[in-house]
């Protein structure tokens, strides 16, 4: 008998990825596309045909409901979510189905939650606020995060507040402000180059952390380019309270404060930097556009980081960058690699596309919403992940640059994963939403770890490593995923249906979004004869295969 569960978990694992179609495809062209759905086919299509390119064909409702679910809000459908879309005959209910996940009061929680939490590992990585001597508050950043995304903040309104932001790190504080938790530890840490490095990377696409020390060989990035970007930065400070007899961190605070620059006289409060011969310079705060702003040190001549914050709302590389950054979410790669990394210096694969998009995402007043649904409904999104001889040249992973062909398969985020299992089989560990949540973030943990560098970059083992397949061969989510106790997922699911066949297709539905092959069949069947006849037990060996299977991991 374990030898037929392993059989099956083999077949799975090995990423059989052909999907069955539950229903025919509906386009998801119509009359309430959005005219920038049309700019985005044109510029993909007309790569393809500049490379002889002929793209996967459209994917089925089935996988493509499966997709835009985990994309939008974080995890897969539902059984019954699936059943009613696929079951939809509107030849728009793509678009319906985009804009009821963005727009619905149903959807609104898990959305804001979905987003907020990309957006906290973005901003202050898996781990940050998570030791007791961080100044940084987790919980804060994320309150703050989710009432944003809740409430369809504008993507502007979130950067400025985020590089301009004051106030306590820690809810229930009287000036608490969630924001704060983007910069409170990062301008504590040399002379704010955690800050400077930070900020140019993730919003404007500007790796400049190499440049503290030298110019950048390669791109116009200079020594002097760094460290007056640096100076934004200088007048602000982190205040902190410890826990009464301890080290522990209780709460900090981010404020803005007179700097009289390293010359002692803030009337031109200057930086300075030392050159690789040891020669000193001088800096002050000029964006990167060369634009310069007061020298004067004091905070009521001039709020550093509140010029800083309204420059970068004028930039282009602000619209490009979220643009790159978004598309890459959805599609598997951005214009760019690293996506972060926007120049001359480093071309993109579609130039114009990059550059429309980002116009058009400025005149839509930074709406998130709008922007996700264009790229959701776009064609390049519909297609399936098939690789054939006639796009083999549209391979990423040897380097060549994306042409966005067919849909390229990448594995679900942890976060992603623990979503999805328990929407599937309702794993959710019993208790408070705070006994919950902590078990959650108790099962991520397990696959982040931290290192030092100039970026304050973390790794993680959620990659196919052994940790991870442990953790999913018999961790305590998964024995809650495939328990058989009165109540249960498929204890509920042994009583359903009229037939076992019927019973073992709604589980592929559930967690793989497809019916079962002819041999998934066969095998369920060998299953139930080695089992005795014990039905449940066989619907158990089936669903834990399924669950630790590639094709469950993967979003596809």
């Amino acid at each position: 008998m374990k030898s037929i569960v392993l059989s099956l978990s083999g077949l799975l694992i090995a990423g059989s990825l052909a999907c069955s179609s539950m229903a025919s495809t509906a386009s998801a062209a119509g009359p309430a596309v959005p005219p920038q759905v049309v700019m985005i086919n044109e510029a993909i299509e007309q790569v393809w045909r500049d490379f002889s390119i002929r793209p996967a064909a459209e994917v089925d409702d089935a996988t493509w409901c499966r997709r835009v679910y985990l994309d939008v809000i974080g995890r897969i459908p539902s059984f019954e979510e699936l059943s009613e879309f696929v079951g939809d005959r509107d030849s728009n209910k793509r678009a319906a189905l985009v804009d009821r996940l963005l727009n619905d009061d149903r959807y609104t929680e898990e959305y804001a939650n979905h987003w907020s939490t990309v957006w906290t590992n973005q901003l202050i990585g898996r781990s940050g606020g998570t030791d007791r001597r961080d100044l940084t508050n987790r919980t804060g950043m994320q309150k703050y995060l989710r009432d944003s995304f809740a409430g369809n903040k504008t993507y502007d309104q979130l950067v400025y507040e985020l590089v301009t932001a004051e106030g306590s790190t820690t809810p229930g504080e009287p000036n608490f402000n969630g924001a704060v938790n983007f910069l409170v530890d990062k301008v504590n840490q040399e002379k704010g180059t955690l800050a400077t490095s930070s900020v140019s990377r993730i919003f404007l696409g500007q790796q400049v952390q190499c440049t503290q020390c030298h110019n950048h060989p390669f791109n116009q990035w200079k020594q002097q380019k760094f460290w007056e970007f640096n100076a934004f930065f200088r007048q602000t400070r982190s205040l902190r309270r410890f826990v009464d007899g301890t080290r522990d961190i209780e709460s900090a605070e981010l404020v803005s404060q007179d700097f009289a620059g390293e010359a002692n006289d803030p009337e031109d409060a200057l930086v300075f930097y030392e050159l690789r011969n040891g020669l000193q310079k001088v800096a002050y705060p000029v964006f990167t556009d060369g634009t310069e702003i007061e020298k004067s040190g004091f905070v009521e001549d001039v709020n550093r980081r509140e010029e800083l914050g309204r420059l970068m709302l004028q930039s282009e590389y602000l619209d490009k960058m979220i643009v790159n950054r978004m598309w890459s979410m959805f599609l598997g790669y951005g214009f760019t690699r690293p996506i972060d990394d926007l120049g001359p210096h480093n071309p993109s694969s579609h130039p114009e596309l990059l550059d429309n998009l980002g116009k058009e995402f400025r005149s839509s007043s930074y709406d998130l919403k709008k922007l996700i649904t264009w790229i959701t409904l776009s064609r390049p999104y519909q297609l399936a992940s098939t690789m054939s001889s006639s796009n083999e040249i549209d391979d990423p992973t040897i380097g060549e640059s994306p042409k966005f062909s067919r849909f390229y398969l990448r594995q679900m985020s942890a976060e992603q994963l623990y979503a999805s299992m328990v929407t599937a089989s309702n794993a959710q560990s019993k208790g408070s939403y705070e006994q919950q949540e902590a078990e959650r973030r108790r099962w991520l943990s397990q696959f982040v770890v931290a290192f030092g560098n100039d970026e304050g970059t973390e790794t993680t083992t959620f990659n196919g490593s052994i940790p991870q397949a442990l953790m999913l061969f018999n961790g305590d989510l998964t024995k809650n995923a495939i328990s058989l106790e009165a109540g249960s997922f498929l204890d509920q699911l042994s009583q359903s249906g009229r037939s076992p066949k019927d019973r073992v297709t709604r589980l592929f539905l559930s967690g793989l979004a497809r019916r079962p092959t002819k041999n998934e069949v066969t095998i369920a069947s060998k299953l139930l004869v080695a089992r005795k006849g014990d039905e449940p037990e066989m619907l158990q060996d089936m669903w834990w295969a399924i669950l630790n299977s590639n094709e469950f991991i993967m979003q596809h």
